[in-house]
């Protein structure tokens, strides 16, 4: 018989089961990987329940961008990685060889859309085969279930790097979800004078306080418009764009890392103009942010585990996926054992 994993199958929105599928070999320049946890996240959400973006999205299909694991067998060329080694890896797959992928902005590739859970088989299996050039190694010590939110941690670290935030400036996050409360962290290491979280979920801005940001409702933040040198918006919420430019003084510097619903609330034109205003926007990480995220983990300037608030066992995925988004206040980042 073959060999073959379990692995979650989605044949089409609304309709997945774990089933055992074929494990081939790694192929020339590939790795696969033994998946030691994988973590849920909206965008899991909108494959399960249909509404990502054609183009963005491929069933049948194993879903699973956000994991870690150990090498397992390497393909032909696949480079150095020993059986054994912990890694994670970057799910964008790029051309390499267009102008953005030249420059370094590997997130902005303009070949074909190609991602690891989106249009190839991802981590909500018991393994996982990827480019090895996409693998960044971790340290023998390094704490796996902790390592599976290094993919949104590099998210994270692309806003904080386009922000570049100054020791001594006063800098707030809107938004106090995972991708927020990691770039909290990232901005800690920056030394600022002041660091503030827009958060309305009391659970969420606990954590952040933990980490030792001041946490405050949106209500309450209306009061403090112009007070701050840089903003990360992480909520993706349909005003928070809005409100993070409000919190800037003049000359000061948003980055818009969520990503809102349709409709959503535009800044206006005239306010950056006469505020003298600059807004940047994230989608993905780079491969330097990611490298950025995986230096903080190893350093222990990232604690990503104190995210974690559910593990399920593969079985659970329609479970777990109904955790995600589900408004409970009580649910933080909902990870997959398998």
């Amino acid at each position: 018989m073959a060999e073959s994993h379990r692995a979650v199958v989605l044949r089409e929105p609304g309709r997945a089961r774990v089933e055992h599928v074929p494990s081939p070999p790694p192929g020339p320049g590939e790795v696969r990987v033994r998946v030691y946890a994988a973590g849920v996240c909206g965008s899991d959400r909108e494959v399960y329940d249909g509404t990502r973006p054609a183009g963005y999205v491929a069933y049948p299909l194993t879903p699973g961008h956000e994991w870690s694991g150990t090498v397992e067998a390497a393909g032909p060329g696949a480079g150095g990685v020993p059986a054994g080694r912990k890694v994670v890896a970057e799910g964008f797959r790029c051309c390499r060889v267009c102008a953005r992928c030249r420059a370094g902005e590997t997130n902005l590739c303009v070949g074909p859309y190609d991602e690891t859970g989106f249009t190839r088989a991802g981590a909500f299996a018991e393994t996982v085969t990827v480019p090895a050039r996409l693998l960044h190694v971790l340290d023998d010590a390094a704490d796996l279930r902790a390592a599976a939110l290094l993919e949104p941690a590099a998210v994270a670290a692309a806003a904080v790097l386009r922000a570049g935030p100054q020791p001594g400036e006063r800098v707030a996050v809107v938004g106090g979800g995972t991708l927020g409360l990691l770039a909290v962290q990232l901005l800690a290491g920056a030394e600022p004078a002041e660091l503030l979280v827009v958060e309305p979920r009391e659970e969420r801005a606990e954590v952040a306080r933990g980490f030792g940001a001041r946490a405050v409702a949106p209500g309450a933040a209306a009061g403090l418009a112009g007070a701050y040198d840089v903003v990360v918006e992480t909520a993706g919420a349909a005003r928070s764009a809005v409100a993070a430019v409000a919190l800037l003084r003049r000359g000061g510097r948003a980055v818009v890392a969520g990503i809102p619903p349709g409709g959503a609330a535009g800044i206006d034109p005239v306010e950056l103009a006469m505020r003298q205003i600059a807004v940047s926007g994230v989608f993905g990480a780079s491969s330097a942010a990611w490298s950025y995220a995986v230096r903080a983990f190893g350093a222990g300037l990232l604690d990503p585990a104190a995210l974690i608030t559910h593990e399920l066992p593969l079985d659970a995925y329609e479970k777990a996926v109904g955790l995600v988004g589900g408004g409970d206040p009580a649910v933080g980042k909902v990870l997959l054992r398998p």
